[in-house]
């Protein structure tokens, strides 16, 4: 069962996703490399060379990347020099690129439910206390809000763009 579309919403032939938030998202994060990269980051990973011996990608494709992603805000470069060697720059997250820690573990969790052969190679788990640790659609009270029970409509607060 889809959402329940309110209002102008319910007739899908009488409008379109004009502003999308998710094709907008996907202008930024939506290629394999990417995404890969910020799971690089979200592992710790900051050098130019570790994110594309890591997401297996050459040089030009992390260079392409990596850019796309700062110039987008997701990441920042910050200048470091090894001793007798130029100045480089490392990649670090942004807490926008922070705030995309559940989209990168959705994807896992869902890959590790339909995609693995069995068990799937990593766990998430909370520091503390060892526990799983999943993404779930919540409402801002707490309660648990499965696919049938989500509601979209228009914001009344949103104003098209002239």
């Amino acid at each position: 069962m889809p959402v329940v579309l309110e209002g102008k919403l319910a007739d899908l032939s009488a409008w379109k996703p004009q502003g999308c938030s998710i094709a907008k998202a996907l202008d930024i994060v939506g290629t394999r490399s990417a995404m890969l990269i910020l799971r690089e980051c979200f592992y710790g990973t900051t050098r130019f060379d570790g994110f594309a011996t890591r997401v297996g990608i050459t040089d030009a494709a992390a260079a392409s990347a990596l850019r796309k992603l700062t110039e987008a805000g997701l990441l920042e470069k910050r200048p470091y020099r090894e001793e007798g060697k130029r100045t480089r720059h490392e990649y670090v997250l942004t807490p926008m690129g922070s705030d995309l820690l559940p989209v990168v573990l959705a994807l896992w969790q869902w890959g590790d439910e339909y995609l693995q052969d069995g068990e799937p190679p990593l766990e998430r788990v909370e520091d503390a206390t060892g526990e799983p640790v999943r993404v779930q659609v919540r409402s801002a009270s707490g309660h648990e809000v499965p696919l049938e029970n989500l509601r979209v409509r228009v914001n009344k607060k949103w104003r098209r763009p002239a």
